[in-house]
């Protein structure tokens, strides 16, 4: 049974990423495998992201 609201988990952890980049914050190691983990299960989600200044 799929966990509710799986398929916004996709945006959810792009987003993430896309938040950390934008403003240049570190990801900690476990941080790190946890994105990888839910990232691998979302292939074809593009990441946009738009740097701070």
């Amino acid at each position: 049974m799929a966990a509710p609201y799986a398929g916004y988990w996709c945006q959810y952890v792009t987003d993430w990423v896309a938040d950390k980049t934008r403003y240049r914050l570190t990801i900690d190691p476990a941080e790190h495998t946890a994105l990888t983990q839910h990232l691998a299960e979302c292939p074809d989600q593009p990441v946009t992201v738009t740097l701070a200044r």
